[in-house]
């Protein structure tokens, strides 16, 4: 039986406070503008940080000491509060990123690299400051160390067509696991098919993990590549970043990570895990949309070839040939993205004021009692290893509900409920074919969500599986 929902959608957004203008008519009072500007986000930074500093009460939570900071999340929709419950999509954003890009487009916008001028010379300084911040973010040793790209997407892709291209042969091995992103897979697909390397899949174990003892050893003298995620998107399961790159370096492999899910949520020493290359996105991470990053190691970056050509990758260009920038340079060809950089910039600086372990802890707890709340629900199927004191799980659930399509559930849970959850296969096919499934729900959190989301979230997943039940 087909259920058509109508109900006519509501918006009730509270107006963001504090908006900056500059009417700039002269350089002198473009630079009194830009400090007293600079000088009122750094209060504002400041204000922020000190107030997550403060100890909560009782009744309080990181959740509720950070909420006011995002805008967006203090709306209506159809009719209802919002609980927003997708941030494995993507996060919101707090304020000092929307007045930070803001901030840049009304007081000095200008291209970067490429003039002497005060806007210019002041938009190359923000978004090289932005790098630095993603550098010490993460500890890479060295700030050329970070290579500014769209997305993660594009990171992946940069390293399998100019370090892949350049590295492999026929019969190589690149060894990744069924719970890949799409992102992961498809570019090493598409460079094994160009060179003929061969790519190995690891399964999942009992627990809905990837066999880890199973990776160890497919590892072998053949693999050239190892591709694995930190945390996966969908069964929320974390890997063991530092003993799979022990284990690839032992055989001379290159160990690439997807740390959009865990860059995010926790503490990340690209030293400490020796990774010789990861990628993480700033929308997951109260950052802009339209940029991401990629770590590699110095020597690496180095030896590949450009990715893409233009203007600001080269260092001399003439008729018959090119010779290339260092990196990162050599792989940030055209104008950048430098709003996006800077605000950033501006999200980490938000991040760090409230401490990614801090973050980190307040989310295995509220992930916690997610995952339990979440058993009470009849007839669910929650993928992914169960969370204990031995057992890491992030801080999101994909689920199914017998007999009830996913995405019928996050209809009615939006359009009845105001609770935004993500269905479909979240770019992972291989993992949901080889779960049985061909879609699921999730429903995933960040640290400005609270216990009172999650049982808002629970008893509309009850009355919407109520609801549809009533049908049979």
């Amino acid at each position: 039986m087909e259920v058509l929902i109508h109900k006519l959608p509501s918006f009730k957004i509270s107006s963001p406070s504090c908006c900056c203008s500059v009417t700039a008519r002269s350089s002198e009072y473009v630079r009194f503008r830009l400090r007293r500007l600079s000088s009122s986000l750094s209060v504002c930074a400041s204000a922020v940080n000190e107030r997550v500093a403060e100890p909560v009460s009782s009744s309080s939570s990181l959740g509720h000491a950070t909420r006011p900071d995002f805008p967006i999340l203090h709306q209506e929709v159809n009719g209802s509060k919002l609980v927003y419950l997708d941030n494995a999509a993507t996060s919101q954003k707090p304020s000092l990123v929307l007045k930070a890009l803001q901030h840049y487009y009304e007081a000095y916008n200008s291209n970067v690299h490429r003039g002497i001028h005060f806007l210019s010379a002041k938009a190359t300084d923000e978004y090289e400051l932005a790098r630095r911040k993603v550098a010490a973010f993460v500890n890479a040793s060295d700030t050329r160390e970070i290579v500014f790209t769209r997305n993660a997407t594009e990171a992946i892709n940069l390293v399998a067509y100019s370090w892949g291209l350049s590295n492999f042969k026929p019969d190589d091995e690149i060894i990744l696991t069924v719970a890949e992103h799409h992102s992961a897979i498809v570019p090493w697909q598409l460079v094994a098919q160009k060179v003929g390397a061969v790519l190995k899949f690891v399964d999942l174990n009992e627990d809905e993990t990837p066999d880890i003892e199973k990776l160890k050893q497919t590892i072998s003298r053949k693999t050239k590549m190892v591709v694995v995620h930190h945390v996966s998107n969908v069964l929320g399961s974390v890997l063991p970043i530092e003993d799979i790159a022990h284990w690839a370096h032992d055989v001379g492999a290159k160990l690439l990570v997807d740390a959009c899910q865990s860059v995010p949520h926790m503490v990340v020493d690209v030293q400490s895990l020796n990774v010789d290359f990861l990628v993480a996105s700033s929308h997951k991470m109260c950052g802009p949309t339209g940029i991401g990053f990629l770590y590699g190691k110095s020597d690496l970056l180095q030896a590949m070839p450009p990715f893409l050509g233009g203007g600001e990758m080269i260092s001399d260009v003439y008729l018959d040939h090119s010779t290339y920038a260092e990196p990162p340079s050599r792989f940030e060809a055209g104008t950048p993205a430098i709003g996006e950089a800077i605000g950033f910039g501006a999200a980490i600086d938000y991040l760090s004021g409230i401490g990614m372990q801090k973050i980190h802890d307040y989310e295995m707890e509220l992930g916690k009692y997610l995952y339990e709340s979440l058993l009470s629900v009849p007839n669910i199927r929650i993928y992914g290893p169960v969370p204990s004191d031995t057992v890491q799980r992030a801080a999101l659930c994909s689920f199914n509900v017998e007999n009830m399509h996913p995405t019928d559930l996050a209809t009615f849970l939006d359009q009845q409920h105001g609770v935004a959850i993500r269905s479909g296969h979240h770019c992972a096919q291989p993992l949901h074919r080889y779960l049985g499934v061909s879609a699921s729900a999730r429903a995933s959190l960040y640290f400005y969500n609270t216990k009172e989301d999650v049982d808002s979230f629970i008893q509309a997943l009850n009355d919407t599986v109520s609801f549809f039940n009533s049908f049979k």
